[in-house]
């Protein structure tokens, strides 16, 4: 048994490690305009009409690709311009396909939180009840600021005001908003309220990933919002086994506070895979698993075992 604990405690540092190298290797290449970062100046290539499956800022000097967040708020109800209709098919097939492994996996954003959470200082595990009922705010901040604002916002074009990228998104801050002001002084000079308003919220966002894991992911993300929804229904998605002895191993070892034993399919799951690593009977997978029944019995096996008495 003990040998047995030695092998998952190595396991779990492996995925760690291979997750880490994953994410470094997918903000490398999303970021790869470099050379921007050093003349302040913002890529404008073909490749920017692509629509990326991560919150990626489009003003980030290295950014290749356009933020879906981003896109949305653009031209959210616009018949006459096919890119809304781009943008929300693109959205949910890399949702139906991936649900939120694009969290977990790629998104620069998280990556950066996830070092932050790394400097040693006590860290704080908010109380259930209050997490459960604070990571309801990413779906707010959602329909008010990615789909109602530009909605009432939008001209005769069906252009929109994207109040998400404008008034909020810290992202946005870190990656485009401060690098293009150290590099472009005359930019400086157009800071205001607004840019400040930004700043303080990503102080912090940054205070809060450095003492609970992905603060922002949790509790603030449009676009994690949305892949959750889809985490249920995805072709890439979790199963555990009728072999699960209720160890609750998986739960202790998860950082999204998720039970995976009860609910493998939480919106909240990035797909990290740690629970996978640590589980002592394997009841748990991964990947692009046929659906079983027991699949289907999952929001009632969860019931039942909230029923439980602690």
């Amino acid at each position: 048994m003990e040998k047995s604990k030695k092998q998952k405690a190595n396991s779990l540092t492996k995925q760690r490690r291979k997750r880490s190298l994953v994410q470094a290797l997918g903000a490398l290449i999303i970021n790869g305009n470099w050379k921007s970062f050093l003349d302040g100046t913002i890529y404008k290539g073909n490749l920017k009409h692509v629509c990326l499956p991560v919150l990626n800022c489009y003003s980030c000097p290295g950014a290749l690709g356009a933020c879906p967040i981003g896109s949305l708020q653009a031209v959210p109800n616009s018949a006459q311009f096919n890119f809304s209709y781009y943008v929300v098919g693109l959205i949910a097939l890399f949702g139906i396909t991936m649900g939120r492994w694009f969290c977990g996996w790629l998104c620069p954003f998280g990556w950066i939180q996830e070092l932050l959470h790394k400097i040693p200082i006590k860290k704080v595990n908010p109380k259930k009840k209050i997490h459960q009922k604070a990571i309801w705010l990413k779906y707010v901040l959602l329909i008010i600021f990615v789909i109602a604002f530009p909605l009432l916002t939008q001209d005769r074009f069906g252009m929109s005001y994207p109040a998400f990228c404008k008034f909020i998104c810290p992202a946005g801050t870190m990656e485009a908003g401060i690098p293009l002001l150290i590099a472009n002084p005359a930019l400086r000079q157009l800071v205001g309220l607004i840019f400040s308003w930004k700043v303080l919220l990503l102080l912090i966002t940054v205070i809060g990933s450095i003492l609970i894991f992905r603060f922002f992911c949790k509790y603030a993300c449009p676009l994690g919002a949305i892949y959750g929804m889809f985490n249920k229904i995805s072709f890439y998605h979790m199963q555990c086994s009728a072999n699960c002895i209720e160890c609750k191993r998986c739960a202790r070892v998860c950082k999204m506070q998720v039970e995976p034993y009860k609910t493998p399919n939480s919106p909240e799951c990035i797909r990290c895979g740690e629970c996978i690593e640590v589980c002592p009977v394997n009841a748990l997978k991964l990947g692009f698993i046929h659906k079983t029944n027991h699949d289907l019995q999952e929001t009632t096996k969860a019931t039942k075992l909230d029923e439980k008495p602690e």
